[in-house]
């Protein structure tokens, strides 16, 4: 009997599935490739059934919903879920899914990798050692301590509660302000004080970081006014989306030094064009949004998605819907 078709990027191409992955796939699936799609729609169009949505590759609008008439299911790799239009996606009767919790401790790893990276200029380092033309430390080179500074969280979801328990590691004093407040017993495991403001949190800590979704609210959630606010030896961390910083206020924040310095795994665009003037900040670290970036990850990842489109074309209950 053959296998269900699924639509994709070919895998191992840019902004595509990796091909290490494939046989999880097609272990189920006749994977059709989104090029191949395009070229010969009459072909396929009847027989796919999900569609596999890894990063911003495919675009997935009212014109591609309509060529696909028996789409049971949008599967996106990662938990975020702004690039997908949901209730255009639903009102086809087309549902969506995610990948929640898999990716929870890669990206609370990341959060505390960019801190660590920053406050002790390991990227200075490393090009100190591999470019040096003098044997000496500038000056400049001086870090700052985390062990025993101030983390303030925006966003105590469960990426927050694990970067607070990682945080606890290094005896932080951990701040943190979320939409609602966590059980004292909860707060009480990591040590972390609820701040019902956003101003004190930013008032009083060291590094900030920011790990909520990206949604109309926090929508530049941290622009010129919170950057005011904050201390001018304190280092924003940005690990939920690139739009919920305001990067012009960031850039003026750093020119200003208005902050120490900035570790970003996500902006916008991503990646950003080279001569973005963020690249060009000694103190500022920027990945191109690794945060999920690893192989045991990525493998859990393609496995929940492979998990979802098999209860959609069942017509089971999808066990990562995402619902408008």
């Amino acid at each position: 009997m053959d296998k269900p078709c699924i639509l994709a990027t070919t895998l191992g191409a840019p902004g595509g599935i990796y091909k290490c992955f494939e046989p999880c796939i097609e272990k189920h699936f006749t994977i059709i490739t989104f090029e191949r799609f395009v070229q010969r729609k009459e072909d396929f169009a009847a027989k796919i059934q999900a569609l596999f949505v890894w990063g911003g590759a495919i675009k997935v609008d009212q014109n591609l919903l309509q060529s696909l008439p028996n789409l049971k299911a949008v599967v996106n790799g990662g938990v975020g879920v702004d690039h997908l239009d949901i209730p255009l996606i639903n009102s086809f009767g087309i549902k969506v899914s995610n990948t929640p919790h898999v990716v929870d401790n890669a990206t609370a790893d990341i959060g505390m990798s960019l801190m660590l990276a920053s406050a002790r200029k390991i990227v200075e380092g490393h090009n100190f050692s591999k470019f040096r033309e003098f044997d000496d430390f500038p000056e400049s080179s001086l870090g700052t301590d985390v062990s025993g500074a101030t983390l303030g969280i925006i966003g105590m979801g469960r990426i927050g509660y694990k970067i607070a328990k990682r945080a606890q590691g290094f005896e932080m004093k951990i701040l943190y302000h979320n939409r609602n407040q966590r059980p004292e017993s909860e707060e009480k495991a990591v040590g972390a004080m609820y701040c019902a403001s956003m101003k004190e949190l930013l008032q009083r800590s060291d590094f900030v970081m920011v790990v909520v979704n990206l949604s109309p609210q926090t929508h530049k959630l941290i622009g010129a006014k919170e950057f005011a606010m904050m201390k001018p030896n304190s280092t924003l961390i940005n690990i939920s989306r690139g739009l919920v910083v305001d990067q012009d206020a960031l850039v003026n924040a750093l020119q200003k030094k208005m902050i120490r310095a900035a570790a970003l795994d996500v902006t916008y665009p991503e990646p950003l064009p080279r001569d973005h003037p963020l690249l060009s900040f000694p103190n500022v670290i920027v990945l191109p949004h690794l945060g999920t970036h690893t192989m045991e990850t990525s493998q859990i990842m393609v496995e929940r998605m492979v998990t979802n489109a098999l209860a959609a074309l069942t017509g089971g209950q999808l066990p990562d819907e995402v619902k408008a």
